[in-house]
């Protein structure tokens, strides 16, 4: 395969492998301590990298900032899988991502809206619209769903000017898992008190699992962003939408109405667009 081709089949592995790392996480009954266990798991993976990885001092705000930023995209992640069903908050958070990013650029960056930008805003914000917008959906956890979406917009400015600070990448990601695998877990552990302790007996395997593919997931786009254009597998890594709807239609038994299949195409189409025409 060609240096793009082999970039296209890590990045729809990336995405396909960030579906069922969320999907695992809805399936678990305690979600909060499931989340502490992917993570735990995740830093236990890649501690033997520090070994021969230097800490990155010269990143270390970017890291920490992005431990925070992180923290609270993982609380919201919790609090919208625990209301709402993974057709619902995933897609919504997986398009939000890039609607941000783009107004940003244009309110910030002064990027001029082009036709491709404005098409896409319309075609996510009607897809939250369907989606959102169905009877049963609880609004609160939908503002969780919407917050999931705005920290992975934060996290991904934070980690592009963390990565070229550090000395290397690689230290920057390794130091990443470490210390959001270790500050999570705690932090979420102590939150959970002894409940965490039946929840790490009963759900340790689809954690130690999770983790793994979160590894794997990380890894796999990075290989791809190195041999590709950004923009165009960007757009292809919105494919974990799709992989997700899939999987909780299958698998997690959760109904696929026409509202939700709308919305759900309307804003995989429009992170895409945003992504890959911007």
């Amino acid at each position: 395969m060609s240096a793009p081709e082999t970039a296209s089949v890590l990045i729809v592995s990336s995405g396909f492998l960030h579906a069922i790392v969320n999907s695992l996480l809805k399936a678990g009954k305690d979600k909060l301590s499931g989340r502490a266990l992917i993570d735990g798991f995740s830093a236990l993976l890649v501690a033997p990298l520090a070994l021969v990885t230097p800490f990155p001092t010269g990143a270390w705000n970017w890291l920490a900032l992005a431990w925070v930023v992180r923290l609270f995209y993982l609380v919201s992640l919790v609090n919208a899988f625990q209301h709402l069903d993974l057709l619902v908050a995933y897609p919504i958070a997986r398009g939000v991502a890039p609607l941000l990013a783009a107004a940003a650029a244009v309110a910030f960056f002064n990027e001029p809206i082009s036709g491709a930008v404005l098409c896409g805003a319309l075609l996510v914000s009607f897809g939250i619209l369907a989606i959102g917008g169905a009877r049963g959906v609880d609004r609160r956890a939908l503002g969780w769903s919407l917050l999931n979406g705005g920290c992975v917009a934060l996290y991904t400015v934070i980690d592009a000017q963390g990565v070229r600070a550090a000395p290397s990448a690689e230290s920057y990601i390794v130091w990443t898992f470490i210390g959001l695998g270790c500050g999570v877990s705690a932090v979420f552990a102590l939150w959970r008190g002894p409940a965490f302790l039946v929840a790490a007996v009963e759900q340790w395997r689809p954690g130690l699992v999770a983790g793994a593919l979160s590894v794997l997931s990380y890894g796999a786009a990075l290989a791809a962003f190195r041999l590709g254009a950004t923009p165009r597998l960007a757009s292809l890594r919105e494919s974990s939408i799709l992989f997700a709807t899939l999987i909780a239609v299958v698998f997690l038994g959760e109904r696929l109405t026409r509202a939700r299949a709308f919305g759900i195409g309307a804003i995989a189409a429009g992170a895409a667009t945003l992504l890959f025409l911007r």
